[in-house]
């Protein structure tokens, strides 16, 4: 049987597979197999024999593991240090050198662009290690790093200087909630025709479209979120105005009757219709209502935009509707029959200095009510 498997080959054409073997085969991979193979017995003659590599390599690769170096060994020996750089596998030492260039933006490295492609970045490794491999081969090996392409978001500045004391008041007026107090986070939605563009499923290689309306209209939705039962009161209008805010003010009074509510907390943010004279006269005539002023450019303090996401990814994202009126409707049935949305606080409010911030409240409190 053995005998089936004996060729005749040329020596120039052994010499030739040879020297291919030798470029193309990676340093770290070969000094795996040279490790297997004195762990099973075999001498360096005979791994060198069985290997097609020379005994200094067999030496080299046990003196780099007994020290612990052993991912440094693919720069010293094979396709590297022949200058071929052709490589396939991700070795620790490549992977550092990937992982650097990734978290980095390009500018750093003279590139005129601010994000990295899989072919900007096959380029560089090759510049700094010389290293050749294609697009697709650092495609792969960024997803065995466990990095993905996605879209980034944006993120509020949230620098306040008043905002561990503003943070401190809500959790302090939330936590000392009374059964006769009522407690909402509020904030306004815009409504627009134009659909927001989303992912969904669809036939690979092809793509769904969505008709514009021509001419965008929009409305907008102020609601506001009950904190203890989850349920959104709301009202629509056609203007984004202090006329709206003071019209979900009266909701919020209607929907919390003075017998059995006896206060009414409404968290808004710093928007210029929270504070316009027309509300703060409002808030005059009904003294049981109070507003709280969340930071600024703080919105994950603010349960309800999670809310006002979900109304988007029901409602308003990929909608094929051609009538303002029918998307509205839509908004509306689902903020009845979806929900309760029972969102937990967010963990901002529990920070060190947060509650620092109440304790100091809660002191100041204690030497009034005491003077």
């Amino acid at each position: 049987m053995t005998g089936k498997t004996i060729i005749e080959m040329p020596a120039e054409e052994q010499a030739e597979m040879l020297r291919k073997l030798r470029a193309a085969r990676f340093g770290y991979l070969l000094a795996l197999h040279i490790l297997l193979l004195c762990a099973a017995g075999h001498t360096p003659t005979e791994i060198a024999t069985f290997l097609f590599c020379s005994r200094t390599s067999v030496y080299r690769a046990v003196a780099a593991y007994r020290a612990g170096k052993l991912d440094e060994l693919g720069d010293s020996i094979g396709a590297e240090s022949l200058g071929l750089g052709r490589a396939s596998s991700l070795t620790p030492s490549i992977k550092r050198s990937l992982l650097a260039l990734v978290k980095k933006v390009p500018g750093v490295y003279g590139w005129c662009r601010t994000r990295w492609s899989c072919a900007a970045l096959a380029i560089e490794l090759k510049a700094q290690r010389g290293i050749k491999v294609s697009a697709e081969t650092v495609r792969r090996w960024l997803g065995e790093c466990n990095y993905v392409w996605k879209r980034t978001k944006l993120r509020a500045k949230d620098d306040d200087p008043e905002r561990t004391l503003k943070l401190a008041r809500i959790r302090s007026v939330l936590e000392g909630l009374l059964p006769t107090e009522a407690f909402f986070f509020a904030d306004e939605l815009d409504i627009n025709l134009l659909a927001k563009v989303g992912c969904q499923w669809m036939l690979k290689g092809t793509q769904t479209e969505i008709d514009t309306p021509g001419k965008n209209e929009k409305c907008y939705l102020a609601g506001a979120l009950n904190f203890v039962t989850g349920k959104i009161i709301h009202c629509v209008w056609y203007r984004k105005t202090s006329g709206l805010f003071i019209d979900l003010l009266k909701t919020i009074d209607q929907a919390c009757p003075a017998a059995k509510f006896t206060k009414i907390y409404v968290v808004v943010d710093n928007y210029g219709i929270h504070k316009a004279q027309a509300v703060v006269k409002w808030l005059a005539a009904h003294p049981r209502v109070e507003l709280l002023f969340l930071p600024t450019y703080c919105p994950k303090a603010n349960p309800i935009e999670r809310a006002f996401g979900d109304v988007h990814d029901k409602c308003t994202r990929n909608h094929k509707r051609k009538r303002l009126c029918a998307l509205l409707a839509d908004v509306k049935r689902h903020l009845k029959v979806n929900g309760p949305w029972r969102y937990k606080i967010s963990s901002i409010y529990y920070e060190p200095e947060v509650t620092q911030a109440m304790q100091l409240l809660s002191n100041s409190s204690q030497l009034k009510a005491a003077a």
